[in-house]
């Protein structure tokens, strides 16, 4: 597909949020007696059907396509397979069915799921079908009326529950030196979890050292499932983060207990040791507040310098040495610090380590490319 072929009326969030809502009561066979022209729009788009003729096959297609692209041995793939009758033996079942199926994939009643989890499955396949169109149209050859960065950028980002995150393929902004030649920091705009040969990722984390959910879109939530070991079948055998974080608060006397903010504890990087990753640094920042988070600016200071001590600590007991470590945005998830906040205390505390120590090469990641470029210019 070359640039003139570029489709121009491409689907929005809201749109295909709002047709798949349209669809879940009434299931697939709604696709052949009624229209629904975002859905349709995407699948053309994406190569999956020609036209309205074979539209409703060609939605099947995709949306079977997005839920590969959430894990379809995942609990969010799992769910909007059943949300939506997507399993070959579960096409046509009721709504009800359906529903009651989803929610024994989180382990809630229906309707705990019907408040909750429904939404967030639905929110979060139609961000995986922006997902896949975005990476079928870029890998074709073609280009957005706006060039490919408007591409990549993909939705807004927000801090709340089921804020939608920039969904385009991974970018990276080349690296400049902090303090010298020896020290680069580089930002990615992708999931932390798809990072790859980089030695230390640096996962948020509150101050009991509970780890997310899998199912939640959180960094701590991406590391925890993207590190498990998994059997043949694709079911997790051995939750290696929070296993080994739950050893550390035993060992330490912690259990059930916070530890201090900006505390930093190690683990083993599981299954992301397939991606070049060595380690796991869990920072401690986040103080639990009823339904939200409090975080403290200078605890992401704090964190910071405990992470480059333990990476300094670690180097040499790795060939060849420790030499990068990535960074999130610490504590800008819900209830936490505005996203320019984190990153501008994040940004002066690693200058201030690499005054100390520049062998280091320091890497940011975010969700979006606004982001991105906010994070350039402080």
């Amino acid at each position: 597909m070359s640039q003139e072929t570029w489709p121009s009326d491409l689907p929005t969030y809201d749109q295909l949020l709002n047709e798949l809502k349209d669809i879940r009561r009434p299931g697939l066979a709604d696709l052949r007696r009624t229209d629904r022209p975002a859905l349709r729009a995407a699948a053309v788009a994406g190569g999956f059907c020609d036209g309205p003729d074979d539209a409703p096959a060609g939605i099947e297609a995709l949306l079977k396509d997005a839920v590969r692209r959430l894990g379809e041995n995942g609990v969010l793939g799992r769910a909007a397979a059943h949300t939506f009758g997507l399993l070959p033996d579960r096409r046509g079942d009721p709504a009800s069915d359906r529903r009651k199926l989803a929610a024994a994939v989180y382990g809630v009643s229906t309707e705990g799921f019907r408040k909750r989890q429904e939404r967030e499955v639905m929110e979060q396949l139609a961000e995986a079908v922006l997902t896949v169109l975005r990476e079928r149209l870029v890998f074709s050859g073609a280009q957005p009326p706006g060039g490919l960065g408007e591409l990549m950028a993909g939705p807004g980002v927000t801090d709340g529950p089921g804020g939608r995150a920039g969904q385009g393929p991974p970018l990276r902004v080349d690296g400049v030196p902090v303090v010298d030649a020896r020290s680069t920091f580089t930002v990615h705009v992708s999931p932390i979890e798809l990072l790859r040969d980089i030695e230390v990722l640096v996962s948020s984390e509150n101050v009991y050292l509970e780890m997310s959910k899998t199912f939640r879109p959180t960094v701590s939530g991406a590391l925890r499932l993207a590190a498990a070991v998994r059997d043949p079948a694709g079911e997790i055998v051995d939750d290696v983060l929070a296993r080994e974080l739950a050893a550390w608060l035993r060992a330490h006397g912690r259990p059930g207990l916070p530890v201090r903010p900006g505390t930093v504890v190690p683990t083993s990087s599981g299954a992301l040791a397939a991606r070049g990753v060595r380690r796991i640094y869990h920072a401690a920042v986040a103080t639990p507040e009823e339904d939200t988070y409090h975080v403290r600016p200078e605890s992401i200071a704090r964190a910071v310098s405990a992470c480059f001590a333990l990476a300094r600590a670690e180097r040499d007991r790795y060939q060849p040495a420790l030499s990068s470590i990535c960074f999130p945005l610490l504590g800008a998830g819900r209830g936490g610090l505005p996203p320019a906040v984190s990153a501008t205390w994040l940004r002066w505390a690693i200058r201030d380590e690499l005054a100390r120590d520049a062998r280091w090469r320091v890497h940011l990641v975010v969700r979006s490319r606004e982001i991105a470029e906010a994070v350039g210019a402080l």
